[in-house]
């Protein structure tokens, strides 16, 4: 059992802490430190302190920054590893270790209001200029808000580990997607995260053309070295929309420059961009390479169940207690790219409910939706159109397409071309598979599941059949006109 409350300052706390508890705890951090990875040992459970046993119950201490965390992600462990040491009916208490000087502020003489007159919504902790609620104080982007799915798991577990672990685990981390699919939620809950429990690093948040304009700024007042000492003298860096660089050679040089600086110092380098470092054509090598250089996680537009979840959540958030799940399923189904759009059309059929008096349901959702968001059904194409664009965006015969050989360079223009043909016609699957040399309806499952994977693995794979797709598609105009 987890629970919370205040104690007496450590100093008439520690005053009173035996030897005997001394000797306990110090076999309770022997078995964590062998349990837990030495990093993450060192960090968040090596400022604990053993301050009261009482009976069979074990009261510790854990800095206030670090409390709630410590309570959320290693209660059970603590629970645990103390239950081997003292024997299983032992209970642990986390208590919060009250602050220095709490009446009086921090040491500074500074409220815990921020610049901006916001009240500080980061666990007591006053954050640095750079996260005042102005900037990048959204209290909906934090990790808790934010909605994992297939889509986006690879980039929310990067993005957690760095503000865990910042310049420990994956530096630099470059999150890549399209426009509004979650990259600055996850820049902003990196940010949020350090400046929570991680208070005394220093985090600089910007953005591609801030950077840009700041450094043109800088270049005309001649304050290069103060431009260089903010970006460059940080413990962690955030950019979003780092494409904004490209084709700006005095300020990529710069970037460079900057890069190079902080990572040989150890900082964390975080970017975001609308696309992954190999697309990004109009930038330096030199900057492509260093982007590559750590990991790449790519954000993807949500599948229909992570799209469900983010209206769910946004729903509880804005209170809406009665949120209709038809309703809800009629906006997923209709905005299936941006996630900003999905949420401004839950706002829009929210107030329509509101302003006119009438319940919130599916049907009153699709009428809303229909004016902003026509319904546009896919472009059908025969199996033959979509062979022959096959052929032709791979470069095989349509022979070679149907035939029995499971060469890569067949294999996968089949196995797109099938992928398409059950997407992209009414067909059925054993019609799809004697249409592809006589395989039957098994082969075109597999080869629709093995296509789903791979482009929801590989970039370069999503391109092509993207690719291929908007090639059908545009033959599908060019015929209307």
């Amino acid at each position: 059992m987890i629970s919370a409350r205040f104690l007496l300052p450590k100093e008439q706390v520690y005053s009173a802490v035996s030897t005997e508890l001394e000797h306990i705890w110090s076999q309770v951090t022997a078995e964590l430190s062998a349990t837990i990875d030495e990093p993450i040992y060192r960090i968040w459970l090596e400022p604990l302190r053993a301050v009261e046993l009482s009976g069979e119950h074990l009261t510790i201490e854990a800095p206030p920054q670090t409390y709630a965390w410590i309570r959320e992600r290693f209660g059970r462990v603590l629970q645990t590893t103390a239950a081997a040491v003292l024997g299983p009916s032992v209970t642990l208490d986390i208590v919060e270790a009250a602050p220095p000087n709490l009446a009086k502020g921090d040491r500074k003489g500074r409220s815990p209001t921020n610049r901006a007159g916001h009240s500080n919504q980061l666990a007591g902790a006053v954050p640095p200029p750079e996260l005042t609620q102005a900037s990048w104080g959204n209290p909906k982007l934090t990790f808790d808000q934010f909605v994992i799915g297939d889509c986006n798991r690879l980039a929310h577990a990067a993005a957690l580990t760095v503000g865990e672990l910042p310049s420990q685990a994956y530096n630099p981390l470059f999150i890549c997607g399209p426009p509004g699919v979650g990259k600055t939620h996850l820049l902003q809950s990196i940010a949020t995260f350090i400046a929570t429990y991680s208070p005394g690093l220093n985090v600089r948040c910007s953005t591609g053309e801030s950077f840009t304009n700041d450094f043109l700024r800088a270049l005309g007042c001649s304050q290069l070295d103060n431009f260089k000492a903010g970006f460059r003298h940080v413990d962690v860096l955030l950019i979003d929309d780092v494409q904004f660089l490209e084709r700006k050679t005095r300020t990529e040089e710069e970037f460079f420059h900057t890069f190079n600086a902080l990572y040989d110092a150890g900082s964390q380098i975080v970017l975001t961009s609308d696309r992954p470092p190999s697309d990004l054509r109009a930038l330096e090598d030199r900057l492509r390479e260093r982007f590559q250089s750590g990991l790449v996680a790519d954000v993807r537009p949500p599948d229909i169940s992570t799209r469900m979840a983010i209206l769910r959540k946004r729903a509880q958030h804005d209170g809406l207690q009665s949120a209709d799940t038809l309703a809800l399923e009629a906006i997923a189904k209709r905005i299936t790219v941006n996630v900003r759009a999905l949420e401004g059309a839950l706002i829009r059929v929210v107030a329509f409910s509101s302003l006119t008096g009438r319940p919130l349901s599916a049907e009153l959702a699709t009428e809303v939706l229909d004016g902003l968001y026509p319904k546009v059904d896919p472009p059908r194409r025969s199996i033959n159109e979509i062979k022959a664009a096959a052929c032709e965006q791979f470069g095989i015969s349509a022979e070679e397409l149907v035939s029995a050989g499971r060469t890569a360079r067949l294999a996968w223009p089949r196995q797109v071309a099938m992928y398409l043909a059950r997407e992209l016609t009414q067909e059925s699957l054993p019609t799809i598979g004697r249409e592809f040399g006589g395989r039957d309806h098994t082969t075109v499952l597999h080869a629709c599941k093995r296509t789903s994977e791979r482009i929801s693995a590989n970039v370069s794979s999503r391109a092509t059949v993207e690719e291929l797709r908007t090639r059908l598609s545009s033959q599908s105009d060019d015929r209307r006109t």
